[in-house]
């Protein structure tokens, strides 16, 4: 799996190595690593950090939300093996299945489990201490315990491998317990690097509030929250653009436009901010901006159905019929069953009536 010409996205804090160090890691092989989730983003770290800030349910969605989109999702130990900043441990050859078959864990635990790096090994072959991991950790689901306790409990561990040889018990609250000479004691998993610097955690923690008050409806706040994430990381460019979505959508056109633009310095192949800043645009009568600026989305995402719509419509009301029906049928291409297909199926029917009556008119 190659880093060169990807782009990945991170959901929650890193736990095991400054986010900064990885950004450069990342552009350095000739990658890109992004705060949250755009179009491009084709791999998706899963921070260890969202299970302090997010419930079992919100991972478990946003887990699958990513996968019907096609993404590949890491673990915080996967992406820093790809990286080549952590040594991958000694092959092995157990497969997925089997370690499912014979520790009768649920699939889709052992999927969340794994995303948060609870086994020795993040992908087959697993180990045999994986298959004694699993059945711990089946023990303890079995006892009441949540995936995301377990998860909490030992991701963060020195060695998650030598949790194989220790007695874990679940006592009824959100915290996995090791039996040891002395009774009960908590695990207390040493992290694999440093924390992060204090500026690391402040702006996680910035834009996990913006993007919850952008979630609620609170424009306002969301945008000075995202205003406070870029007086840390000027170089951000999903900051600026989540900020210009915000400033839109309460009104304050000019400041979404202005940092729309901010977010296509930063990264001009932001395909999103290209077809933001067209709709905003065209809604200030400028077609021509917003003609180029949606040509320019297409040209960096030939399937971006929504930045193809939107053009055939400018063309049609601009008069340009002919390019109006190759756009609809371009889009018809990329979807042929939805509310916004027949709208586009009827552009092109009424595309070719008008052209039926011209050569009509011609001809008689």
């Amino acid at each position: 799996m190659a880093v060169a010409g990807q782009t990945f996205g991170i959901v929650g804090a890193l736990a095991a190595f400054p986010r900064r160090l990885a950004t450069r890691e990342v552009e350095r092989q000739g990658g890109h690593l992004r705060r949250g989730v755009t179009r491009r983003t084709s791999h998706l770290v899963f921070g260890r950090g969202l299970l302090a800030k997010a419930s079992e349910a919100q991972i478990e969605a946003r887990f699958d939300t990513e996968t019907s989109h096609g993404r590949f999702l890491l673990s915080e130990n996967e992406f820093l093996r790809l990286l080549g900043l952590l040594r991958s441990p000694e092959t092995s050859t157990l497969t997925r299945q089997a370690l499912i078959d014979q520790s009768r864990l649920s699939p889709r635990t052992f999927d969340f489990l794994s995303l948060f790096d609870a086994f020795e090994h993040a992908a087959e072959p697993y180990s045999f201490r994986d298959l004694i991991l699993a059945r711990k950790y089946a023990d303890l689901i079995a006892s009441g315990a949540p995936w995301s306790a377990i998860a909490r409990s030992v991701s963060g561990s020195r060695s998650v491998a030598s949790l194989a040889r220790l007695s874990l018990h679940h006592e009824g609250s959100d915290t996995i317990y090791v039996r040891g000479g002395e009774g009960l004691s908590e695990l207390d998993g040493q992290l694999l690097f440093d924390l992060g610097t204090p500026d690391d955690v402040e702006l996680e923690d910035l834009f996990a509030q913006a993007e919850a008050a952008e979630g609620d409806g609170l424009y306002d706040e969301a945008a000075a929250l995202y205003h406070r994430c870029l007086a840390i990381d000027p170089t951000d460019p999903v900051a600026a653009f989540n900020r210009a979505n915000c400033l839109k959508a309460g009104g304050r056109q000019l400041e979404a436009a202005h940092d729309y633009a901010r977010a296509l310095k930063l990264d001009p192949s932001f395909v999103e901010a290209w077809f933001n800043l067209a709709g905003l645009m065209g809604d200030r009568g400028r077609v021509d901006a917003a003609r180029r600026h949606l040509q320019k989305a297409i040209e960096l995402d030939g399937e971006y159905a929504d930045a193809i719509f939107n053009l055939a419509k400018l063309e049609f009301d601009a008069g340009n019929l002919g390019e109006a029906r190759r756009r609809w049928a371009r889009y018809l291409e990329l979807d042929s069953d939805s509310e916004w297909a027949r709208t586009a199926a009827r552009g092109v029917q009424l595309v070719d009536l008008q052209f039926i009556a011209k050569a009509g008119g011609r001809n008689a």
